[in-house]
């Protein structure tokens, strides 16, 4: 039976294991309807085995999921007709045209013909495809590719969808218009789990976030109470030379806390929540002969959370574990 419970996902104690790794350790989810709720963590903490159980993909060993009220476990039909899932990786026909794909899903849907059409018409449309809808799939660019697939897994609009690595590979262009297309499906009152391993991603879209580490989920909440938890703020540096970085870095740690290297090579930040030491250390820098662009205080950045969440950053993790993956495959 559907209950009318404000959420969208109740998760309680799920675990999977392949062979002797378990790949989710016990997570807890509790997503509120008509949210965007990021699961944030690097490659190898357990994102994708968490959507695929709550998909229906894969049975849990053990713990409860109740997807729009209904188990996942016992009501697997019943989950599949109210959900979509956009996986990593473009499910759609690369042999046919994009207008193809949309007429062919319609059908496959329940749609009538001439009902299929105008829905493949109309979301072509809307996903700036419309120049596109005649050329072959195996002639779409990443960013169209990706268009397309979240277009099929709305032909008949989804109460909930899982997107899992809705934007990886794609350009920074690409991943505006796709973040774009996430925020008019939430205001058209689609609830998204939003699994990504990007920072700024989970940042600009989720109204809450689980962060992952090894299968587990090591802190929750919404992004400006994730990025508190973590210290009330942040001095980030921009130096002129971003051969410098080194010596700044040496020099900051000396007189804050610890330091993060930015993605950016010439920039820089550490926790400081104190206005009056972030002014001496940019004043130390500048005595040092480090010539400083620019300098901000506020928040700390959620790289920076997950940094003192796991003690290491999520590009380590990911690294950490394409290296498992590829020793395992040897």
């Amino acid at each position: 039976m559907t209950t009318d419970s404000p959420l969208a996902i109740e998760v309680t104690g799920l675990v999977k294991s392949f062979g002797e790794t378990r790949a989710v350790d016990g997570v807890d989810l509790a997503v509120p309807t008509g949210s965007v709720y990021g699961v944030l963590g690097p490659n190898g903490a357990g994102k994708t085995t968490t959507i695929r159980m709550l998909a229906t993909l894969l049975r849990p060993d053990s713990g409860t999921a109740r997807v729009l009220g209904h188990d996942v476990v016992a009501e697997p039909d019943t989950v599949r007709g109210l959900v979509s899932l956009t996986g990593q990786l473009a499910s759609v026909d690369e042999d046919l045209t994009g207008r193809e794909n949309l007429i062919l899903l319609g059908r496959l849907l329940g749609l009538k013909r001439t009902d299929a059409k105008g829905r493949a018409t109309e979301l072509l449309d809307a996903f700036g495809l419309t120049d596109a809808a005649t050329r072959l799939v195996k002639h779409y660019s990443g960013g169209m590719r990706r268009r397309l697939d979240i277009a099929a897994s709305i032909v008949v609009t989804p109460r909930l969808m899982f997107l899992d690595e809705p934007t990886t590979g794609l350009d920074p262009r690409s991943r505006n218009q796709v973040w774009d297309i996430i925020r008019a499906l939430q205001d058209a009152g689609t609830t998204i789990l939003l699994c990504t391993q990007y920072l700024d991603e989970a940042d600009q879209l989720a109204d809450g976030i689980a962060v992952i580490d090894h299968g587990k989920v090591i802190a929750e909440g919404t992004p400006s109470q994730l990025k508190a938890s973590v210290g009330s703020g942040a001095l980030r540096v921009r130096l002129l030379d971003p051969d410098q970085r080194s010596e700044a870095e040496g020099l900051l740690a000396r007189e804050l806390d610890a330091v993060h290297l930015e993605a950016d090579p010439a920039a820089l930040s550490a926790s400081c929540a104190d206005p009056n030491r972030a002014g001496e250390a940019v004043a130390e820098l500048t005595r040092a002969g480090i010539s400083v662009a620019d300098f901000s205080l506020g928040q700390p950045s959620l790289d920076e959370v997950f940094l003192a969440l796991t003690g290491h950053t999520a590009e380590e993790q990911a690294e950490d574990a394409k290296d498992i993956q590829e020793d395992q495959a040897a």
